[in-house]
């Protein structure tokens, strides 16, 4: 028997002041209503409709998969449809999500991602799912070939780059600071990479924050990011005005994991010290938030926003 329908009432009320990883893409938010009601056809047609964008197609499946009864009306959609690729993609991905969080055994996560890989073997969204498993692990062993897959069907895969970046920043951690880190080159190396109208321009900037995590968390940094030098080197401005300009010259408004980007860029010049700039962007965002890096290092996340957004914007 499928699950029942949520409950309605203050805790999705409370839920509703939290992060939304559906950004501000309304027909997303529209079809995980419907999902959390067993109605898989708005999903269905939705993932239709996203086509062949990689980037949108990874977002919305990821979002969707996060619902707490995905895997079961996922698996009814496939009794309906058991040919259907997208069915086998959804389930895969709302498995990895379970297993991130201790709901499955990350090994049948794997196998289902697997599964849907052969079943759309140019789609790069089974491997992304096996990516959040092998990144989740902190081992060695598979990432690099992870990523490699999902690099063939898609070089610029937007989340798989912020996905190793995250890997990667936490590699020789107990070193302490670094200014010739294996993440910046990363970074660097991505960003040079990508076409000129690519957001991940802004990667470098992901590997800056992505790097204070890990180093605050170990004790080599201040809890608090704007009291910390890791913001106000030579390097450091010169990635952040890089980023900036770039934003300024491009400023895409239809990448559906822009916001991520621009929260992170707002986070880093407020640490920077540019009010002006950081105003700039939190009008871009509005109040879509997202909790990393306002949550660095163990922070509460909305309260650093909405903290660093009024200052920024003269609403304090």
């Amino acid at each position: 028997m499928p699950p029942p329908p949520p409950p309605l009432g203050r805790a999705r009320k409370r839920a509703a002041q939290a992060y939304d990883e559906a950004l501000d893409d309304a027909e997303l938010v529209a079809a995980r209503a419907a999902l959390a009601q067993g109605r898989w056809q708005s999903t269905r047609s939705l993932l239709v409709r996203t086509g062949d964008d990689r980037d949108r197609r990874g977002h919305r499946i990821t979002v969707l998969a996060k619902e707490p009864y995905c895997a079961a009306w996922a698996r009814e959609w496939l009794l309906a449809e058991p040919d259907s690729g997208d069915a086998t993609v959804l389930l895969a991905m709302a498995q990895v999500r379970r297993a991130l969080c201790g709901k499955e055994k990350p090994a049948r996560a794997g196998e289902a991602c697997r599964k849907a890989a052969e079943q759309l073997p140019h789609d790069p969204t089974p491997w992304l799912g096996l990516l959040m498993l092998e990144c989740s692990r902190g081992a060695d062993g598979d990432v690099v070939r992870i990523f490699e897959q999902v690099r063939t069907r898609y070089a610029d895969h937007h989340h798989a780059h912020h996905l190793v970046v995250g890997w990667l920043a936490e590699r020789r951690v107990e070193a302490g600071p670094d200014p010739l880190h294996e993440v910046y080159d990363f970074a660097n190396w991505a960003a040079e990479q990508a076409p000129a109208d690519s957001p991940l321009a802004i990667l470098p900037v992901i590997a800056h924050a992505e790097r204070y995590r890990s180093l605050a968390a170990a004790g080599h940094e201040p809890a608090d990011p704007a009291a910390s030098g890791h913001w106000v080197g030579r390097r450091a401005r010169q990635v952040m005005k890089a980023a900036f300009d770039w934003w300024l010259e491009w400023e895409h408004e239809d990448h559906p994991r822009r916001l991520v980007d621009l929260n992170f860029l707002a986070h880093a010049k407020v640490c920077e010290g540019r009010g002006a700039e950081a105003a700039a962007l939190f009008h871009r965002i509005g109040d879509h938030a997202t909790p990393a890096p306002w949550c660095y290092p163990d922070r509460d996340g909305l309260t650093a926003f909405r903290t660093a957004r009024a200052a920024a914007l003269g609403t304090a």
